[in-house]
């Protein structure tokens, strides 16, 4: 039996603006195993957010699936109609954004809103063995609300969404989504509207949750710092393609493609005290996607095969490989740049000590 629970295969998407077509997906290979994180890492505009929603079935109008499948259960479910998609929706597979007003109705009350949520996933679910009725629907929800921190949950599903904070709204936002025992939750940039108190918090909610239920997840962010302690596999996204993978040890202490690198100079911790790294210039416009390698205009390291071609994935190890031409046999040896060996050495020494 496999342990495969995911598998996304050369996955393209594109956005028919005004302005012509926007290439956000090109060709990506992906997967999930059964129980763990997968994070997909990547600044904003690199097609982490579309991949997610496209699994989702959430794409807008203007967005089209140009080529790929993704697998789940052994069926492609990019060929599903709105009302196949209904049964996966919410059910089997959880989405978490990153505002958690815009998934919260704001003039209907959190207990109406989560037993909704559980009542209609009662009736279209697949596979379930008992009817839900509303009084246990309300006895689930107060249980799902204390499960993820909130406390006097009964009175707490009388009120509205504006009477809680932003981190209160994002716990209840999970709560509803794992509301049906999904098998697969995509978190998609959970934290961002949060500040690093409440960041924290949530994250050790969703790590809580996802071991408790044996859930595997999906976790989006542009900030790699996000998933140092959270995901197995970590995937660098830019310009639509994934550029490295890995385990996260391959990704956090052996980076292979200086856009990872560059995400690691440019990600804050306690221990900096110099200025961080900002990443030169800004992504490519993929109106008109670059010839070669998309980051070769922002990479110190860049030669000229870099303008010309686009890099193959090279594989390191089995569970480790990047797109760069600097990973070539014929390439010339570039060292780690300083300030993401001296982040390799801080993270370890960190590691140490918790382990300690």
């Amino acid at each position: 039996m496999t342990d495969l629970e995911l598998e996304i295969k050369n996955l393209r998407i594109s956005f028919h603006t005004n302005d012509g077509k926007v290439q956000a997906v090109r060709g990506i290979n992906l997967y999930l195993n059964k129980g763990e994180t997968l994070a997909i890492v990547g600044e904003s505009g690199s097609g982490k957010s579309v991949t997610a929603k496209s699994i989702m079935g959430l794409l807008p109008p203007n967005g089209i699936v140009e080529d790929g499948q993704i697998l789940y259960n052994g069926e492609n479910v990019l060929k599903y109609s709105e009302q196949q998609y209904d049964l996966i929706r919410g059910r089997t597979i959880s989405m978490i954004s990153q505002d958690p007003l815009s998934s919260l109705d704001p003039i209907m009350k959190i207990g109406n809103q989560m037993t909704e949520v559980m009542l209609l996933s009662n009736g279209k679910r697949r596979y379930h063995t008992e009817k839900v009725t509303r009084r246990a629907a309300f006895r689930k929800a107060a249980e799902l609300l204390k499960s993820v921190g909130i406390t006097d949950p009964q009175n707490r599903l009388k009120q509205y969404p504006f009477e809680f904070s932003g981190g209160m709204r994002q716990r209840i936002v999970i709560a509803i989504a794992i509301a049906s025992n999904p098998e697969i939750l995509i978190c998609d940039e959970p934290t961002t509207a949060l500040d690093v108190t409440i960041q924290a918090q949530i994250l050790d909610l969703i790590k809580t949750i996802k071991t408790e239920r044996n859930m595997s997840v999906i976790f989006i962010t542009h900030d790699l710092g996000v998933v140092a302690h959270m995901a197995d596999r970590v995937a660098v996204m830019y310009a639509g393609k994934i550029v490295e993978e890995g385990t996260a040890e391959d990704i956090f202490y052996r980076p292979a493609h200086p856009y990872t690198w560059a995400l690691l100079s440019s990600m804050p911790d306690l221990a900096t005290h110099e200025k961080l790294e900002a990443i030169p210039g800004s992504p490519p416009n993929m109106i008109f996607p670059p010839k070669g390698d998309a980051f070769a205009g922002r990479n110190r390291y860049a030669m000229q095969i870099d303008f010309e071609r686009e890099p193959p994935l090279f594989r390191i190890t089995d569970t480790h490989a990047a797109a760069t031409w600097l990973l070539h046999p014929q390439a010339p040896k570039v060292e780690l740049p300083a300030a993401v060996r001296e982040r390799i050495e801080r993270m370890k020494a960190r590691e140490e000590r918790t382990n300690d």
